[in-house]
């Protein structure tokens, strides 16, 4: 099986949302990030911190660091 690394790099909502859950459909995992988001909240703080606002459709290398740090790698 072939082993990857995650990239720390710019990805969209959606992108990002499905490498966390594979196992949704587009909107679900994208639901899914948002309620661990919202329920984390000093993730939500952080990243409100790096730029964050509702409404966003990607994120930035910097806020996807931070979000890795609290959920661990996709």
């Amino acid at each position: 099986m072939k082993q990857t690394t995650f990239e720390i790099r710019a990805y969209g909502v959606g992108e990002l949302a499905e490498l966390y859950s594979p196992h949704m459909s587009h909107r679900g995992a994208i639901m899914q990030l948002w309620r661990w988001i919202n329920y984390h909240g000093v993730l939500k703080a952080k990243l409100l911190e790096l730029g964050f606002r509702p409404g966003i459709r990607s994120f930035t290398p910097r806020q996807v660091k931070c979000i890795v740090e609290h959920l661990g790698e996709p």
